[in-house]
């Protein structure tokens, strides 16, 4: 088999997040967890109650993430957590990841994240958050911030289907995804987003379809996350009382579709992980065991290099289909 000239610029069959890092960066670089407090206005009222049908934030934040301590201290416990498993990493993103991190004042942004930028070794940032939660005078803090630091905001869009996002209550449509994401970028910003697979109601070949639409979006990275049944959600109540309603992925089916929706994606975007991770105590249906992220990574490049695919392979770039 001749060897293929990725347009990445590395032998691997997807654009990987951490060969990204390693020429952005010269090294190694490792996200730092903080759970700075916030909420979402879909929990609030403001947008509805009850938050995302299936989030329970205790599911994927480490142990040391607490609100009550500072944005310091969490980095300091972070960095020596990390320590054991990612002994290379040089340097250091703090990562706010727990629910919508520019839900508040700017005055209060930028206390929380310029006490993050001060600590030594850190980067830059990774901000999480929703479309309807930013606005130009945040954009255009976090475009100042980027003129000397690494900044990228990661949308939540979760699906690209309002029947989807209204019935996990996500409080928001795919439209204000898009729009946002689109002027976040126009911002000269880094933008990220978040797809979850299996949601309920949606065909496999609905989610395939989704890798044109989020295709003609300006991203830099993107993730992906099977739904997971976690506990203390509205999703594991649904799924008790029904769950034959359910489609979840089986490892095997999962491998199978995602192999095919990269294999559609723009090459140009970068993956950052092909699946979430949620403890086994977490969990409220059906587990693919003990496996961890880098083992199903491994397990889904060699189902490409199987099949002689890769990322794009059946990508067209159909940019002058934007109409949103």
């Amino acid at each position: 088999m001749s060897e293929i000239n990725f347009p990445w610029g590395h032998s691997r069959r997807y654009n990987s997040y951490s060969d990204y890092f390693k020429s952005t960066f010269g090294t190694r670089v490792q996200k730092v967890t903080i759970d700075a407090g916030f909420t979402c206005p879909n929990r609030d009222g403001t947008r509805g109650i009850g938050g995302c049908t299936y989030c329970n934030n205790d599911a994927f934040n480490p142990s040391y993430c607490e609100p009550h301590k500072s944005i310091t201290q969490q980095i300091n416990e972070g960095i020596d957590f990390h320590k054991v498993r990612y002994r290379r990493a040089k340097k250091y993103l703090a990562y706010f990841q727990a629910y919508s991190n520019t839900y508040a004042s700017l005055d209060h942004l930028k206390s929380l994240y310029n006490e993050a930028l001060d600590f030594p070794g850190v980067a830059g940032l990774v901000i999480g958050t929703r479309p309807d939660c930013i606005d130009d005078e945040k954009l255009e803090y976090f475009a100042r911030l980027a003129e000397k630091h690494y900044v990228i905001i990661e949308y939540g869009i979760e699906s690209c289907y309002n029947k989807t996002l209204e019935r996990i209550n996500r409080g928001h449509t795919f439209e204000e995804s898009a729009v946002t994401i689109r002027k976040t970028a126009e911002y000269g910003i880094h933008t990220g987003a978040h797809l979850i697979f299996g949601l309920p109601g949606e065909t496999e070949d609905e989610m395939l379809a989704e890798a044109e639409i989020v295709s003609l979006l300006p991203l830099d990275t993107i993730k992906f996350h099977q739904l997971q049944v976690i506990k203390n959600t509205r999703l594991a109540y649904d799924y008790s009382l029904n769950p034959s309603g359910f489609s979840l992925f089986t490892l095997e089916r999962y491998i199978d579709f995602i192999v095919k929706f990269t294999e559609r994606l723009n090459p140009q975007f970068v993956i950052e992980r092909f699946m979430g991770e949620a403890p086994p105590r977490f969990q409220a249906g059906p587990t693919w065991g003990n496996l961890r992220t880098d083992q199903v990574q491994i397990m889904i490049e060699n189902e490409m290099e199987k099949r002689n695919t890769w990322q794009g392979k059946l990508y067209q770039d159909q940019t002058q289909k934007l109409n949103f």
